[in-house]
């Protein structure tokens, strides 16, 4: 008899036990988290400062890399939408395709806020960025500053549909007009180093009088300086965007001019302040706006 009573309390024991990590677990709070590439250390940045941030808030963050690939987003949006999060962060690819992935979350009513890069449709709680055109017309002015208030410029695109696409190159180009600056050539080169590299190389072979390059992102910058660099166009000043590690050392070593600096550790550590009031049931701005800064020598 004792023995059996002693086997009864065991499973009772057990019983109560895997109640309490069943409840554990259903009381873990998580925030979806869905990257556009980690292939890139700006946006590797941002997953720290969520993940830093999230630690602290005790949130658990569940993440995804969308590797550039607008379908592979809707598809990690898919799987986000079933893994028990009580809100998404989304940094979309590109802003008309993040659409199709803001309403699969809205249809399984999660919340959703943008970071960085906006979605051009949808229901969208708040979007959390640097001021890109701001950003934008702080290197034209710096250029037009250091050029004299005259030159040739390329400017180097980032991902077409892209919304810090379209706001670097809105601000860049308003701020530029008016000067002597010429935009003698634009073009895509997706944010990407290898691309920057190919795309400046013959860019170099049909424009030859080039002052400088404004690359809308770091990776590009960096490429561009090392096709000028091989060509043995050392004084053409290149101004770059999002002060990643690698682009701050190039200012300080003088292979770039420059590089407007957001700061994404920040903008995924407000992501998640955000987000926290919002679940806390306090209204939060449709766009919380973080501050930028130009890195020179």
């Amino acid at each position: 008899m004792k023995k059996f009573l002693s086997i009864i309390m065991t499973i009772v024991l057990s019983s109560f036990m895997l109640v309490g990590c069943s409840q554990k677990d259903n009381n873990t709070k998580k925030i979806g988290l869905i990257v556009s590439t980690l292939n890139n250390p700006f946006f590797v940045d941002l997953k720290k400062g969520v993940e830093k941030e999230a630690k602290k808030l005790g949130y658990e963050v569940v993440v995804l890399d969308s590797q550039n690939d607008p379908a592979k987003e809707v598809s990690n949006m898919e799987d986000i939408s079933v893994k028990g999060v009580s809100i998404v962060l989304l940094n979309p690819v590109d802003s008309d395709s993040a659409v199709a992935s803001v309403m699969i979350a809205n249809n399984s009513d999660i919340p959703v806020m943008t970071v960085d890069r906006v979605a051009n449709g949808g229901n969208v709680v708040s979007h959390i960025a640097s001021d890109n055109i701001a950003g934008g017309d702080m290197a034209a002015k710096f250029l037009i500053d250091k050029l004299g208030n005259k030159g040739n410029i390329v400017e180097l695109e980032g991902i077409a549909g892209s919304s810090a696409t379209r706001d670097r190159g809105k601000g860049f180009e308003d701020g530029v007009k008016g000067s002597n600056l010429d935009i003698i050539a634009k073009q895509s080169a997706d944010f990407d180093r290898t691309k920057g590299l190919s795309v400046m190389e013959n860019i170099i072979q049909s424009k030859g009088d080039i002052n400088a390059v404004f690359a809308q992102n770091d990776e590009m910058a960096l490429g561009a300086s090392k096709a000028l660099a091989d060509a043995n166009m050392k004084d053409v000043l290149v101004v770059g965007f999002d002060a990643t590690d690698d682009a701050v050392d190039a200012v300080k070593k003088g292979t770039m001019a420059a590089t407007v600096a957001q700061q994404p550790i920040l903008i995924g550590e407000t992501a998640v302040k955000i987000a926290n009031q919002y679940l806390k049931g306090e209204k939060v701005d449709k766009f919380i706006p973080v501050e930028l800064q130009l890195v020179t020598k």
